[in-house]
C-alpha cells in the first residue's frame, strides 16, 4: 500500500520512464502530430473551395446586375436566420431540463477515473490548481490526476517541483512537437489515461467536489452508447462589463441550451472543460483532433457521428471570465476559428447526413457563426441609417428591422434569467439592459477569427489566468452577485 501511494505520489524523480518525463522521440526532435483521418488539418476540402468560389461568383454577378433585389433577399435571409435563432433560444429557456437522478455509488463500486489537466505558461496558479482539485470528493486509489505540460514551458515545470503534490497527482511532460495546442497534450496524457473514465479540467477551474460522484453515478445508470456528459461552467462574480456579459453567456449555453439540445437529442459542441467520458468512446474516435483548436466542439459531433450520445450534469465548474478586451478579443477569436474548422469538417462528413446531425450543426455552429461576423456591421449599419433618417438624407429604419433587435435582446433576455434562475444566482437585470451592446464585440473577434483562419489555422492564442486570491475584491463581488465561493 506504501509502494502504491509513492507511486501515486511520483510527478517529479529521479525515474525518469515513468512520472517525469515521456520520451516518444529523441529530446530535441519535433515531430508532427498523427491527424486524424478527415480533421481540420484540412481546412476546406476541393469540393467546399469550389463551391464557396461558385457561390461567391453568383453574388457578385447578382449585386452587379440585380444589386436591389439582391440586397433585399441577403437581408429577408438573414431577417429570417437571426429570429430563427433568436426564437431557438427561447424556445431552449421553456425546455424544462431531463428529471434525471442518479444513485450515488458506493466508494467499492465507483470506477477508476482519470483526471487531464493541459496546461501551458500556468505557473501562477499552479497552487490553486492542485487546491481545487484536492477538494474532489473521490477515493484517492480510484484516481489519477495526469497534468501534462509542455517541454518547452519551463516556468511551469519550476513551478510544479515546488509543490508536495498529494496522492494521485502526476505531471507529464509532453514531448515537442507540433501544433503545440491543448487536444495534442490531451491525447499524449490519454495514453497514460488508467480510468475507466476522463474528464478534462482547465488550469482556473474549481469544480464542485461532488462532480465525479455525480458524472460516474450517471454513466453507471445508462448504457454504453452515453460517452459524455458536460458539467455546467459558472462564472466567478465580477461586475464590469465585460465579465458580467460573458457571466451570462456561459449561463445561457450551459444551463438552458445545451440541456435543451441534450432533452432534444441533438448533438452539441462541448465545453472546453469539464467534460467527462468514457475512455473507451474516446479511445474508439481517436481521441481529440490536435489540429483543432477548440477540439471541444469538434469531438461531440465525432462522437456523434459514431452513435454515441451526449448528455449534461448538475454539478458545475467555477471559472474565472477574461476582464478586459484584450484578453477577451483573442480567446474569442479562437474559438470562432475553432468553430469555423469544425464546421468545415463536419460539413463534409457523416454528421451532416442525417437530419438530427444537420440541425445540430445549423443550430450550435452554423447560425452562431453567421450571427457573430454579422452583428457589428448590422449595429453599425441601424445607426448609420438612423442617424441619416434623422438628418433627412434617407429613409428612416424599416420596422421590421426595430422589431428584430428587440425580438432577439428578448429572447435572450428571457433565457438569461432563466439561467440565472437555474444557477441560484440572484437575479439581475442590468446584464440582460447590457446584453444588445456586447453582441456587436463578436464581430471584432470574428474578423481576427477568419484571417487566422487562412493564414494561421493551428495559432493557439493563449488566455492567461491569474489567481483567484490575486483579487481583494472578491468577497464584496460575492456579496453583490449572490453567487457562491469556488
Amino acid at each position: 500500500m506504501a509502494r502504491e501511494e509513492r507511486d501515486q505520489r511520483r510527478a517529479f524523480g529521479t525515474k525518469s520512464d515513468d512520472g517525469y518525463r515521456i520520451r516518444n522521440q529523441e529530446d530535441g526532435a519535433v515531430q508532427a502530430a498523427a491527424p486524424l483521418p478527415d480533421g481540420a488539418h484540412r481546412r476546406l476540402s476541393r469540393g467546399q473551395m469550389a463551391g464557396l468560389a461558385i457561390l461567391s461568383a453568383l453574388l457578385l454577378l447578382l449585386a452587379t446586375l440585380r444589386t436591389h433585389a439582391t440586397w433585399e433577399a441577403l437581408h429577408l435571409l438573414f431577417f429570417v436566420g437571426f429570429m430563427g435563432h433568436s426564437a431557438v433560444k427561447l424556445i431552449a429557456a421553456f425546455t424544462p431540463r431531463a428529471p434525471t437522478v442518479a444513485t450515488s455509488l458506493p466508494d467499492e463500486a465507483l470506477p477508476a477515473y482519470t483526471i487531464i489537466v493541459p496546461l501551458y505558461r500556468e505557473a501562477a496558479v499552479a497552487a490553486e490548481l492542485v487546491a481545487n482539485l484536492s477538494r474532489l470528493d473521490y477515493p484517492r486509489d480510484r484516481l489519477q490526476i495526469l497534468i501534462a505540460l509542455e517541454a518547452n514551458d519551463h516556468e511551469t515545470q519550476a513551478a510544479f517541483r515546488t509543490l508536495d503534490l498529494p496522492a494521485g497527482f502526476q505531471v507529464l511532460i509532453a514531448p515537442p512537437g507540433s501544433p503545440q495546442t491543448k487536444p495534442r497534450a490531451c491525447n499524449v496524457a490519454l495514453e497514460r489515461a488508467q480510468g475507466d473514465l476522463v474528464v478534462i479540467y482547465d488550469a482556473e477551474d474549481a469544480p464542485h467536489p461532488g462532480q465525479l460522484r455525480e458524472a460516474a453515478a450517471r454513466f453507471a445508470q445508462d448504457d454504453a452508447s452515453l460517452a459524455c456528459l458536460q458539467a455546467p461552467l459558472r462564472i466567478e462574480p465580477d461586475p464590469r462589463f465585460l465579465p458580467d456579459q460573458f457571466a451570462l453567456e456561459y449561463a445561457v449555453l450551459f444551463e438552458v441550451f445545451l440541456p435543451a439540445l441534450a432533452r432534444w437529442g441533438l448533438a452539441f459542441p462541448l465545453g472546453g472543460t469539464s467534460n467527462h467520458f468514457r475512455a473507451d468512446a474516446l479511445r474508439a474516435v481517436g481521441g481529440w483532433d490536435p489540429y483543432n483548436v477548440t477540439e471541444d466542439a469538434d469531438i461531440g459531433f465525432r462522437l456523434a457521428a459514431r452513435g454515441y450520445r451526449l448528455d449534461v450534469i448538475t454539478r458545475p465548474t467555477l471559472e474565472t471570465s477574461p476582464a478586459t478586451l484584450k484578453v477577451w478579443t483573442p480567446q474569442r477569436a479562437r474559438w470562432i476559428k475553432g468553430h469555423l474548422q469544425t464546421l468545415a469538417v463536419h460539413a463534409r462528413g457523416p454528421a451532416v447526413r442525417t437530419p438530427r446531425g444537420a440541425a445540430a450543426l445549423a443550430l450550435t455552429l452554423a447560425l452562431p457563426l453567421v450571427s457573430s461576423h454579422l452583428h457589428g456591421p448590422l449595429f453599425a449599419w441601424l445607426l448609420l441609417q438612423w442617424a441619416g433618417s434623422r438628418l433627412d438624407l434617407w429613409a428612416a429604419v424599416p420596422a421590421m428591422d426595430w422589431m428584430l433587435v428587440f425580438f432577439g435582446w428578448t429572447c435572450v433576455a428571457i433565457a438569461g434569467a432563466e439561467a440565472q434562475r437555474r444557477a441560484g444566482h440572484r437575479q439581475r437585470p442590468l446584464p440582460l439592459l447590457g446584453a444588445i451592446f456586447y453582441w456587436p464585440l463578436q464581430s471584432l473577434a470574428a474578423a481576427k477569427a477568419l484571417r487566422q483562419f487562412v493564414v494561421a489555422p493551428f495559432h493557439w492564442d493563449k488566455t492567461p489566468h491569474t489567481p483567484r486570491a490575486a483579487n481583494p475584491l472578491l468577497p464584496r463581488l460575492l456579496a453583490r452577485t449572490g453567487r457562491a465561493l469556488p
